[in-house]
């Protein structure tokens, strides 16, 4: 699977203009990314006090990445007492390796793979393909957005921008016959016939973390679908790739997480499948991986400790600021050239793969505070997309004509002798155009959107003259 490498202004305004016309796409959109929103209200209004767990859980996440080496080495200890593997990779390359020697080692030819965005990240299954291991995954968005060669469109439902008919079209051509869009159950057959003899073949089993728990070196995965579970116990080998913030305390701190993690995500009160993983089965266990290797990822993550962009860290990929976001609502995860899209993307991706590689991606947001609203972890993302706006602006990264026209603006508005020239200035260059209140200008803005005229007396002025009346 491929993915964009960069998001410059102009390709994530040429991917947005596209998505935007896409009739299919936006019903897709709107149908999941509300019934997403509905469900994580409903679930937080069961929670006897939700909002004074959301601060419980903010400090929480302060606190343990204040900490960050303290707890990471202890969960190396603890998972090492338990019989575990664990690997440290300071970049996607390094984490690409280790896997590669490990399949090396046990001559795989097969890997099923459970959702992991850390593993779109550093970009695994091409790195795989390219050495003759073939990865299949086995969630059921991941496994129809493999298909169909495309990157994940969304943290917590990657085939989001899939329709029914689309999906039946895919699993059609898999199966040599037609399946109907309207036969839910059936589709649904067919994906678990066919993967169900790869779980089976499968010479390793890699997964991503939600979260690993320092008291006990334990992994923890959530999913909906029990494919986890296959993944990582049916194969003789469990890697599991963690990028080195998702690491909690203690079980306490993660009975947090978890309450809040599926309510934000999908508006369950807890994920269907919650699985620990402590360690490679014992002799006493009935089935389960003989080995389990573990890969702390860093990937840039460690360059923020310590900063302003630190409170990033604290996300848990839960997704809820997709759902809430205008900007993504519209333009869709592949705009973003990422697979961390919307707010949290506009954040994360430039800081882990360069600014100026993705520099459309910090203005690509209204700044609504939505975001904010929505986080389990309260992270203040419109706080981060400002400050990667003025670091944008420090080092001349916006086009050229954009960056002299905000200078002009912010020099206009740095004075209100000079907004108030501009502004009659403007009142009289507008006369020519004016019609019914609104400015019927020789060029269209789209949608047959309307300018409105400025107002013959600024509000300022009325108020000043004592002029404000209640329809005014």
């Amino acid at each position: 699977m491929s993915m964009p490498q960069s998001a410059t202004m102009t390709q994530f305004r040429h991917s947005a203009t596209i998505a935007i016309a896409d009739i299919h796409l936006q019903g897709a959109l709107e149908g999941a990314t509300n019934k997403f929103v509905g469900g994580r209200l409903a679930a937080l209004a069961e929670l006897p006090d939700a909002d004074a767990l959301r601060d419980h859980f903010k400090a929480i996440r302060s606190a343990t990445l204040a900490n960050l080496a303290h707890y990471l080495t202890l969960f190396e200890t603890k998972a090492t007492l338990a019989g575990a593997q664990v690997h440290w990779a300071r970049t996607g390359q390094e984490a690409v390796g280790i896997v590669l020697a490990i399949a090396r080692q046990q001559g795989a030819k097969l890997v099923t793979k459970s959702k992991s965005m850390v593993t779109e990240e550093i970009r695994l299954n091409t790195a795989l393909e390219a050495n003759g291991i073939e990865p299949v995954e086995t969630d059921l968005g991941e496994w129809i957005i493999q298909l169909a060669q495309e990157p994940p469109s969304h943290i917590i439902g990657p085939a989001i921008h899939k329709t029914r008919q689309q999906v039946a079209a895919l699993f059609s051509e898999q199966v040599g016959r037609e399946l109907s869009p309207d036969d839910i159950d059936q589709l649904t057959a067919e994906a678990r016939r066919m993967l169900r003899t790869k779980f089976l073949q499968a010479d390793i089993g890699i997964s991503g973390g939600n979260l690993g728990v320092a008291e006990t070196g334990s992994l923890v995965l959530v999913t909906n679908e029990g494919n986890g579970r296959l993944v990582t116990s049916a194969p003789p080998v469990h890697i599991a790739i963690m990028g080195i913030e998702k690491i909690c305390p203690d079980w306490d701190a993660a009975a947090v997480w978890l309450s809040l993690l599926a309510r934000s995500a999908t508006g369950q009160p807890m994920s269907i499948y919650t699985t620990v993983i402590t360690g490679p089965r014992r002799q006493t266990d009935p089935d389960g991986p003989e080995e389990v290797h573990i890969i702390l990822l860093d990937n840039g993550r460690s360059q923020q400790v310590g900063t302003e962009y630190e409170e990033i860290l604290q996300c848990i990929r839960c997704g809820a600021c997709l759902n809430v976001c205008p900007v993504y609502k519209k333009a869709g995860g592949h705009a973003y050239g990422s697979p961390y899209s919307g707010p949290v993307g506009a954040v994360v991706t430039p800081l882990f793969f360069g600014l100026e590689a993705y520099a459309a991606l910090p203005q690509a947001s209204t700044l609504c505070g939505a975001c904010k609203d929505a986080c389990p972890a309260r992270i203040d993302i419109p706080r981060l997309l400002l400050a990667l706006r003025r670091d944008e602006v420090a080092h001349h990264l916006l086009p050229w004509r954009e960056e002299k026209a905000e200078a002009l603006a912010a020099y206009v508005l740095g004075s209100a002798a000079r907004m108030n020239f501009v502004t009659r200035l403007g009142r009289w260059g507008q006369r020519p155009f004016l019609q019914d209140g609104s400015l019927n200008l020789p060029f269209n803005l789209g949608d047959g959107r309307e300018l409105p005229a400025l107002a013959p007396k600024p509000f300022r002025q009325l108020w000043q003259d004592g002029d404000l009346t209640s329809d005014q």
